[in-house]
């Protein structure tokens, strides 16, 4: 009964083949939450899928539902003396895109091709929360109990910005009562790093657009006499940022880096990759390095423009012009303060006549860690024993999840250690995991809730934890 014996048992998980098949039939089901047909498949998925799997754990289930989105809710208590660490993931997969996929490939089959897993939903998020749910059980069949206490949100809707999370565990808090969160989403920094990051990049959707007048009008008769809106358009955007990418809106951005994010940065280098975009290293806020623009600064974006018709274009001034934008941002920027802070910068920039309007009800809002905080040493030095290397820290992941249900809500130190890579084509045809980083997540977590078991976790020296 000992720590190598626990992440060996993983091992056979991984090398007889049960974690594939677990994971197979787990893509094998669209779940695709942005899909209104697909609704019963998130409630299969629940039911046929993650109850059996914790259940067979001796975990106590109960499947909760707010605002018609289903959750489970799961825990496995031992030892009132023991910490509650609470664990998260989401079923829900984005569309499959299933015309878009290389030849041979289908998002809703696993296919092994050249080391890695291709399947949508083996990165995110379903090949994580397997990779975790085995590395529990483990754990539990090679000790004969966890050694801590455990509970565990699945959702179903966080593809689309998590609808009902935050109400769930506002209303269940004594539910979710925990000392940590411990969780797998995202990327690592690359593919070879074991990678711990500590929240996560606020995001809001707008749209932005001119409403010139009803119809279009013949180009050469009214050219030069009526405005156009997608020229009046493209400067207003073109206003938000200079030429290199750097934002012109003040309340868009922290005041400063801090200098513990600084130091935790210092260590991370951004990697392309052979199949991955090259960095432009002059886009985007001067004087930073990739990693500060990535984890510790804001970005904007035009999602899409459109005006007109663009597959056949005629000679006419289009009558309105429509742009999605969206701005990613880091703590220091109050996301209220976002729309109200653009419409007084248009306006100020004589563009009076554009209007603006939030995209969704749903926003995420940035969270972050201390880095030095006592948990993320603990976990960095638990996966540095198993796999011998040094995880990078990030103060926070470059996109964005709903982690400030954890950390604002609940009051938790969050800590998320990802089981995939920047270029896995998340949300994109051709979705893939490298094989050795499912291979690497099942012993780190394996070996992480091993060390769950012993008394030296924050907070545990003398046998008294903060929330008991």
């Amino acid at each position: 009964m000992t720590r190598d014996a626990a992440i060996a048992r993983a091992e056979s998980y991984f090398t007889s083949g049960d974690l594939r098949e677990d994971l197979a039939r787990r893509v094998a089901m669209p779940t695709e939450s942005q899909n209104p047909d697909r609704a019963p498949m998130l409630d299969q998925y629940i039911e046929t899928e993650m109850k059996p799997a914790f259940e067979a754990l001796g975990f106590d289930c109960r499947k909760l539902s707010q605002d018609g989105w289903p959750f489970l809710y799961v825990e496995r208590h031992e030892d009132a003396l023991r910490p509650t660490v609470l664990g998260y993931g989401h079923g829900d997969v984005i569309r499959g895109l299933d015309s878009d996929w290389d030849d041979g490939l289908s998002p809703w089959q696993l296919t092994e091709r050249d080391d890695r897993w291709y399947g949508r939903g083996v990165a995110d998020n379903k090949g994580q929360h397997t990779i975790n749910i085995g590395a529990l059980r483990a754990v539990i069949e090679t000790r004969g109990s966890l050694g801590f206490n455990a509970k565990y949100l699945i959702e179903m809707g966080e593809e689309r910005i998590s609808p009902g999370l935050h109400a769930v565990v506002t209303t269940h808090k004594d539910l979710f009562r925990a000392d940590v969160l411990i969780a797998s989403d995202g990327p690592r920094l690359s593919v070879a790093r074991p990678t711990v990051f500590l929240g996560s990049r606020g995001a809001i959707s707008f749209d932005i657009w001119i409403d010139a007048r009803k119809g279009g009008h013949h180009s050469g008769n009214w050219g030069g006499l009526l405005s156009d809106p997608v020229i009046q358009l493209a400067h207003a955007i073109a206003s938000i940022t200079e030429s290199s990418g750097k934002i012109l809106v003040p309340e868009w951005l922290p005041t400063c880096i801090p200098d513990n994010v600084r130091r935790v940065l210092t260590d991370c280098e951004i990697e392309s990759g052979a199949e991955g975009p090259q960095i432009d290293p002059n886009w985007g806020e001067p004087g930073l390095t990739s990693a500060e623009k990535l984890f510790g600064w804001c970005s904007f974006a035009v999602l899409a423009f459109e005006a007109g018709n663009p597959r056949t274009p005629v000679g006419a001034i289009p009558p309105r012009a429509w742009a999605r934008c969206q701005l990613r941002f880091v703590v220091g920027v109050e996301v209220e303060n976002v729309l109200p802070a653009l419409r007084r910068h248009l306006d100020r920039n004589g563009f009076s006549q554009v209007q603006i309007a939030q995209a969704s009800d749903e926003v995420f809002r940035a969270t972050r860690l201390d880095p030095e905080h006592p948990w993320v040493s603990w976990v960095v030095d638990s996966i540095g024993r198993t796999t011998g290397k040094k995880p990078a820290i990030l103060p926070n992941l470059g996109g964005s999840l709903p982690n400030d249900a954890f950390s604002e809500v609940l009051q938790l130190p969050t800590v998320w250690i990802p089981h995939s890579y920047p270029g896995c084509s998340q949300h994109a045809p051709n979705e893939h995991l490298p094989i050795n980083i499912a291979r690497e997540g099942l012993a780190l977590m394996t070996g992480l809730y091993w060390d769950l078991g012993e008394l030296n976790v924050p907070g545990a020296s003398n046998g008294d934890l903060a929330s008991k």
